[in-house]
């Protein structure tokens, strides 16, 4: 049995070691540790490996000397500029009220700057908002007073307890409970331990994560507002595409009655989207609901626990079923990869899809010889597809659908619109790259596939349905 041990070690010669004893002594192996000081001076992360009875009694004896944190205890950090008169002993006055208020000092950094004023940076200790608002009113009294917000400053000021004050950023931003915080502070460890390794600073790393929970959390609710347009594509055909300001579009087929899904977003804008699909399809909860997922990545799956069956290519399928069985997606197979795709399924409260439901279709080619290769055919009452694989340049398992009678091709994410994308969704597509330093599997190869794509569309006028921004209207001339 294994467990992650988040610890709050005092800063002191030995203190890891009486950890390590604990451990020893009752036979629990210690299969990772992650600490580091410039980051966070208290806070020691160990993976132990043991019985459930042996764990139980590290639990007790940790607790006993007290490594394990009090969950009620709340301490974070507040950061505050004073802007002082430059003049000698301003700043004793302020030094004197923050000892009077018994608060510790985490930070602080000032120096001239050619005025007549100096802008005083200080971070405190704080476990009693109650208590520091006092504080800010009396230091008012002095000067005036900037609270600084840690999560969006643009340097690291507190070096003690930096993983907590984070996490408790992101839970709130992102509206988290306390389980999945928790879960969230582990992986933010292992992100963090995974750029250490690499010699990588993760500062920026960290910031933009921040920025995908809150664009996340400022995007849900009434503030979910989605461009929905139909296409019309024979008389009786038309599809309906859902694009959301974060996560995969989701397209509606409806074809002489009969509705297909083509991917399905994020699962944090589930109820959001439920709401949509009734409005478009009154019968929506009773109708069998059958969706087409063109590759396996939580932004395009994670609504998919809602359908019936999941259509997918037997490499795809593989991918979720490793997933549902607990085990690694092809994005986590990846070890630089695999923090940042752990902390966007907590953000985004993704779920696997029962295997059960899956439907793999097509033959399975090992060794894709082309950029793109055919596996087969999907019909859909009007609609009669060509299937490709690609060759894995986004993501092994990744299909296109092209419908050479009514010039309609379904790229995923291989090819998409990106002059047709909205702020958000421009905004929501930069944040891959920088967290997996890209989001192609292999850029050069995913280039050839956008290409073999194009020089696969036969003359005429063509509609290019991409998984993230709107419609793609293209003319190949004879």
């Amino acid at each position: 049995m294994k467990k992650t041990y988040v610890t709050s070690m005092p800063n002191h010669i030995g203190a890891f070691l009486k950890a390590s004893k604990c451990f020893s002594e009752l036979g629990v192996n210690i299969t990772r540790v992650s600490y580091n000081k410039a980051v966070d001076s208290h806070t020691l992360f160990l993976d132990a490996e043991g019985t459930e009875e042996q764990l139980k009694r590290a639990d007790m004896e940790l607790e006993k000397i007290g490594y394990l944190p009090d969950a009620s205890n709340r301490t974070s950090i507040v950061l505050l500029e004073f802007c002082l008169h430059d003049v000698p002993g301003s700043v004793t006055s302020l030094l004197m009220l923050v000892y009077e208020f018994n608060f510790n000092i985490s930070y602080i950094s000032s120096q001239q700057n050619g005025t007549d004023y100096q802008y005083f940076k200080m971070g405190l200790y704080v476990d009693d908002k109650n208590k520091i608002a006092e504080f800010i009113k009396e230091a008012e009294k002095l000067c005036k007073v900037r609270v600084i917000d840690y999560n969006s400053s643009e340097k690291v000021y507190d070096n003690s307890i930096f993983y907590s004050t984070y996490v408790m950023g992101l839970a709130q931003v992102a509206g988290l409970s306390e389980k999945v915080s928790n879960e969230l502070l582990v992986r933010v460890n292992l992100a963090m331990q995974t750029l250490d390794e690499h010699g990588l600073s993760p500062y920026r790393t960290f910031d933009t994560i921040h920025k995908f929970a809150e664009l996340l959390g400022a995007t849900k609710g009434k503030n979910f507002n989605p461009r929905i347009t139909t296409h019309k594509i024979t008389e009786n055909t038309e599809i309906t595409l859902i694009e959301p300001p974060c996560g995969s579009n989701t397209m509606i087929i409806n074809s002489n009655g009969r509705v297909l899904f083509v991917d399905s977003g994020y699962a944090c804008y589930r109820e959001e989207m439920l709401e949509i699909f009734r409005q478009i399809l009154p019968d929506f909860d009773s109708m069998e609901k059958t969706v087409l997922v063109t590759h396996a990545d939580l932004d395009h799956c994670g609504l998919l626990p809602i359908f019936d069956k999941v259509i997918a290519s037997t490499k795809t399928a593989q991918s979720l079923d490793n997933e549902f069985k607990g085990k690694n997606g092809f994005r986590e197979e990846n070890p630089l990869h695999r923090p940042y795709i752990y902390i966007c399924k907590l953000l985004t409260s993704y779920e696997p899809v029962d295997s059960s439901k899956l439907v793999p279709m097509w033959q399975n080619v090992e060794k894709l010889n082309a950029p793109l290769t055919q596996i087969g055919f999907f019909d859909f009452e009007e609609l009669h597809f060509e299937v490709y694989e690609g060759k894995g340049g986004h993501l092994p398992g990744e299909i296109v659908l092209i419908d050479y009678a009514k010039h309609i091709a379904i790229t995923g994410d291989i090819y998409i619109n990106m002059r047709g994308l909205t702020a958000e969704q421009a905004e929501h597509n930069q944040f891959a790259p920088i967290l997996m330093k890209y989001v192609d599997s292999d850029q050069k190869l995913c280039a050839e596939e956008r290409k073999a794509i194009l020089d696969r569309l036969g003359v005429g006028k063509w509609q290019i349905f991409g998984a993230h921004g709107f419609k793609k209207d293209y003319s190949v001339n004879s």
